[in-house]
C-alpha cells in the first residue's frame, strides 16, 4: 500500500508488556515484604519452598461505558481537564446502581504469584547492608591475590606485554637511526610479572545473642529465630569474610553451636548481665576491634532478674560501645508493656547503640533495616 509506514514499536509490545507486569509483581512482593520475611513456610523450608501470593491483576487500559445508560455516541472535550476523574468503580460490597444487590457485584480478579526463599532474599538484601563497616588487617588466610603489578625483560610469552615491548623496539631503533618497527632483539621484550598482593578485608564478626529464659514463649521465640534466619542468610550472601558467635542465656550465658542456637528452648530465669559480660569477653579473646568490625545483636524480652543487673548490664554495655560498630537490641514483647530493662537503656545515648521493639511477626521486617541499613545513620 503506498504511502503505508509500518509502526514496528508494536512488535516490541509483547516484551514491554511483560516488563510492566514483571515490574508490577516486584513492587507487589515488595510491599509485601514485611509478611512474607516473618512467613514461617519459607523459613522452616529448605530453601525450595514455593509461596503462592495473591496479586492484584493488571488489566490493560480500556473506556468502560456505564451498563445501565444505554447506547452513547462520541461526545466532544467539553468543560473536562486533563487528569479530572471521571467516575470510580464501585466498592467492595456496594451496588452500582439501584436496587443492585452486594452479592451481584462482581470481584477483583487475583493472580497467584510463584515466591522462593531467593526470591524474597534478592528483594530484602537490596535494602540491607552493615553498617560502619571499615578494611581491617587479614586476619584469617585468604585466598592468594595475585595482580601484575610490575615489567621484567624475561618472562613467559603468554605474559608479553607487546606495547610496552613496540615501544622498547622504536626507542632502541632511533637511537641508532630512524625510528621504526624491526629487527627484533630478545633485549626489546618486556613481560608482565605477577606480584602477590595482601587484600584489606571487611572482616566482620556477628555476635548473636539470645534469650532463653523460661519467660521466652513460642512467639518470642519464633521472632527471635525468624530474625536471625535472615540475618544469617543476608551475611553469608552478601559478604565473604565474616563469622558468626552464637551466645544464649537465662541466668547464665554460653557459647553454642548455630544449630543448638535455633532449637534450644526456654527455661529458666533471666540475668543478661551474663550474656554481656560473656559477649565482652569473647571480643576480647578472639576478635580485637584492631582486626574486625564487630557486631553484637541481642534479642531478648527485656524480664530482667533485678534493677541491680539492669545497671550492670548498662554499665558492661557502655565499655563495650567505644569498640563496636554497632550494638543491636531487640525487644520482643507481646502487649503494650515497657520492661525495666529497655527502660535502662533509654538513658544511653550513643549513635551506634540501636533498639527495636517487636510486637507482631511484620515487625522482623523493619528490625532488619534497623540493625543493618544500606546506608548510615
Amino acid at each position: 500500500m503506498a504511502g503505508f509506514v509500518p509502526d514496528w514499536s508494536l512488535q516490541r509490545k509483547g516484551a514491554t508488556d511483560q516488563r510492566r507486569h514483571l515490574e508490577k509483581i516486584k513492587e507487589a512482593l515488595k510491599d509485601r515484604l514485611p509478611d512474607l520475611v516473618s512467613e514461617e513456610a519459607i523459613i522452616a523450608s529448605d530453601g525450595k519452598h514455593v509461596l503462592r501470593v495473591p496479586i492484584r491483576s493488571l488489566e490493560q487500559y480500556k473506556f468502560r461505558f456505564h451498563p445501565w445508560q444505554g447506547d452513547r455516541v462520541g461526545q466532544d472535550q467539553g468543560d473536562g481537564q486533563p487528569g479530572d476523574v471521571l467516575g470510580r468503580l464501585p466498592k467492595s460490597g456496594q451496588g452500582a446502581g439501584q436496587g443492585d444487590m452486594p452479592g451481584e457485584m462482581p470481584g477483583v480478579d487475583y493472580i497467584e504469584a510463584e515466591v522462593t526463599l531467593d526470591d524474597i532474599a534478592g528483594l530484602l538484601f537490596d535494602e540491607l547492608g552493615l553498617p560502619y563497616l571499615k578494611p581491617k588487617p587479614i586476619a584469617t588466610i585468604p585466598e592468594p591475590t595475585w595482580k601484575f603489578k610490575d615489567i621484567s625483560p624475561k618472562g613467559l610469552m603468554g605474559n608479553l606485554d607487546k606495547r610496552r615491548s613496540l615501544r622498547q623496539n622504536l626507542l632502541r631503533n632511533a637511537r641508532t637511526g630512524p625510528a621504526r618497527v624491526g629487527g627484533w632483539r630478545d633485549s626489546d621484550l618486556r613481560f608482565k610479572t605477577w606480584v602477590e598482593e595482601p587484600q584489606p578485608e571487611d572482616n566482620a564478626v556477628i555476635i548473636a545473642m539470645r534469650d532463653i529464659s523460661g519467660s521466652m514463649g513460642d512467639f518470642k521465640k519464633m521472632m527471635a529465630r525468624t530474625f536471625a534466619f535472615w540475618m544469617l542468610k543476608f551475611l553469608r550472601t552478601q559478604y565473604r569474610s565474616v563469622e558468626v558467635v552464637f551466645l544464649v542465656h537465662h541466668t547464665q550465658a554460653r557459647e553454642v553451636t548455630e544449630e543448638e542456637f535455633f532449637q534450644l528452648g526456654e527455661s529458666g530465669g533471666t540475668k543478661v548481665s551474663s550474656v554481656y559480660q560473656l559477649c565482652q569477653e569473647v571480643i576480647q579473646t578472639r576478635y580485637s576491634p584492631d582486626r574486625w568490625n564487630v557486631y553484637p545483636i541481642h534479642f531478648s524480652d527485656g524480664d530482667n532478674w533485678s534493677d541491680a543487673d539492669n545497671r550492670r548490664t548498662v554499665d558492661i554495655l557502655e565499655s563495650l560501645l567505644p569498640h563496636v560498630n554497632v550494638f543491636g537490641y531487640g525487644e520482643i514483647r507481646e502487649g503494650g508493656y515497657t520492661s525495666t530493662l529497655m527502660s535502662a537503656f533509654s538513658r544511653i545515648q550513643h549513635p551506634r547503640f540501636k533498639t527495636v521493639t517487636i510486637t507482631q511477626r511484620q515487625d522482623v521486617y523493619p528490625a532488619l533495616k534497623t540493625f543493618f541499613p544500606r546506608k548510615e545513620g
